[in-house]
């Protein structure tokens, strides 16, 4: 692990049996209050874009609009939130998806990306894929090109990163963890 990696690693907080017993919550909030690791976060997930052309960055509810306007900024790319069921005002577009306890909703507006438009889906942890991989698919629905999905945080051991590979989307992280 480089020394950058692993200062983001020791920026997180880990709060054991959060939300139920046995599950370790890996909190970014102590990272987006350190300036240089927010700072270092968001230039690592911009690296491997910079250069490219990046039409839009979409990021999903609630974190992953903090890192994706940062992002989006460095790009000088617009931001398209996807939000709940229900949050936005302007004619929307919306998904199914499972989460680990159930299933939920989301939704974008139906004008925020258009068709071809390279977008990268940006959120603070991918752990078993759920809500990623229905944004992409929501994204897809309306004819954006998911050209990439970034993430601070990846939980291998639940399998997300795989099955979004499985859809055809490059997924770049920052930091692994083990475990749940």
């Amino acid at each position: 692990m480089n020394n950058t990696i692993s200062e983001l690693a020791a920026s997180i907080r880990s709060i054991p049996d959060y939300p139920k017993p046995g599950i370790i919550f890996r909190d970014i909030t102590t990272l987006l209050g350190n300036p240089r690791a927010f700072r270092r976060a968001v230039d690592e997930l911009v690296q491997p874009y910079a250069g490219t052309k990046i039409d839009k960055i979409a990021g999903m509810e609630a974190r992953g609009f903090i890192l994706g306007g940062a992002v989006a900024h460095q790009l000088s790319s617009g931001f398209v939130p996807i939000r709940k069921k229900g949050k936005l005002p302007h004619e929307t577009v919306r998904i199914a998806y499972s989460l680990e306890y159930g299933v939920d909703e989301m939704e974008m507006h139906r004008d925020a990306v258009q068709p071809g438009e390279k977008v990268i889906l940006v959120d603070d942890l991918i752990a078993t894929g759920g809500t990623a991989v229905g944004a992409t698919k929501l994204l897809r629905q309306i004819g954006a090109e998911v050209v990439g999905a970034c993430f601070v945080i990846d939980l291998p051991d639940l399998g997300g990163r795989k099955k979004l590979e499985d859809l055809g989307v490059v997924v770049h992280t920052l930091v692994e963890f083990s475990g749940h």
